[in-house]
């Protein structure tokens, strides 16, 4: 069998070292940045979601958000109907930065799919995207507390 997940998991953490180097100089740590563009790209989302969104566990998202929240890049403002949901609003200064993070993440995607056909990118889109919906299934599975039988 073909080691995808192994070439997969070099490109994830190729772009996120590249990410976290660059996005330092704006405070922008450890993955931060994903957080931030979904926050932007979603104004009002809640904090569970985001996680989900991200695939991370609450207390990962917690932290992030957190820091986040700490350097003024986003905000945490009260639901309108129920005062216990917080919605997850960027800032002047999350807003500010969203179009360098935007302008990045179009290039990694340029850079990643060079000498790619249109069809030959729209296919490795869908095959990834199937690839990610299979491994979604476990996730939600082991997240619950459960074991994979392996």
């Amino acid at each position: 069998m073909k080691e995808i997940l192994r070439e997969v998991g070099m490109i994830a953490r190729s772009l996120d070292s590249i990410s976290n180097i660059e996005f330092k100089q704006y405070d922008l740590t450890r993955g931060q940045y994903l957080y931030l563009m979904r926050i932007c790209e979603h104004p009002g989302m809640i904090q569970e979601k985001l996680a989900e969104m991200i695939k991370v566990d609450r207390t990962t998202a917690a932290r992030a958000i957190q820091k986040l929240e700490i350097n003024g890049f986003i905000e945490k403002n009260e639901d309108r109907h129920n005062k216990k949901i917080k919605r997850l609003i960027p800032t002047d200064k999350g807003q500010a930065v969203y179009p360098l993070l935007k302008r990045e993440n179009d290039y990694s995607n340029s850079v990643a799919l060079s000498g790619f056909s249109g069809s030959e990118a729209e296919t490795l889109v869908k095959l990834l995207q199937r690839v990610r919906s299979n491994v979604e299934k476990d996730w939600e599975y082991v997240k619950k507390g459960n074991k994979r039988d392996y």
